[in-house]
């Protein structure tokens, strides 16, 4: 039996991205890489594992409808059927969001609700919180507003810096995005 195809869209550097790829046991084959940022170092990680990337300018499209028809044809065209969102810096449309219902998961670094959008790690270190953590949520229209899936909290110590508290945070990406992957697609292979 073939592994179910999966797209990844990220961003920037892509560390959740080579966290996948790095997974031994992941139940799907990450087919495509899309990217709404040309120059961003994640396409080279993507390069060097010999991932085919639909990379993109937002602004060389009339509208967001527009670029998202263009990214479902290309999805389809590689028979995608799951997405997943590692530092994908954009709010996802409606043209996505129906063709992928319930297909599309994002991974976030603070316990949602708190510490929605950008800058996460840094707004939860600078509120002074004693804990935050990692949520993995499906897609909607909102900010970071789709039904959790799981959540994984850490410690914010006294001794953290926002660089200690971002690489604590990432070791818990990923590990937690991969497990939590594998659950989904199995449970909606009826496996579990």
């Amino acid at each position: 039996m073939s592994k179910v195809k999966a797209a990844v869209f990220a961003s920037g550097t892509g560390s959740n991205f080579q966290a996948l790829l790095e997974t031994d046991n992941l139940q799907c084959e990450i087919a495509l890489l899309v990217c709404d940022n040309p120059h961003a170092a994640v396409i080279d990680k993507a390069s060097a594992y010999k991932i085919p990337v639909f990379a993109f300018n937002p602004k060389s499209f009339s509208s967001k409808a527009a670029f998202e028809e263009r990214i479902v044809e290309r999805l389809q065209k590689a028979g995608i059927s799951w997405i997943f969102l590692a530092g994908y810096m954009r709010l996802v449309g409606p043209t996505l969001l129906e063709a992928f219902n319930n297909k599309m998961i994002n991974i976030h670094p603070s316990l949602l609700p708190e510490f929605p959008g950008k800058d996460a790690i840094g707004q939860a270190y600078h509120s002074g919180v004693r804990k935050t953590g990692v949520t993995i949520h499906y897609v909607d229209e909102g900010m970071d507003t789709g039904p959790i899936i799981a959540q994984e909290s850490i410690e914010v110590l006294n001794e953290d810096t926002e660089r200690s508290l971002k690489e604590k945070i990432q070791q818990v990406e990923h590990q937690l995005y991969p497990k939590v992957i594998n659950q989904l697609l199995q449970q909606s292979e009826g496996l579990i």
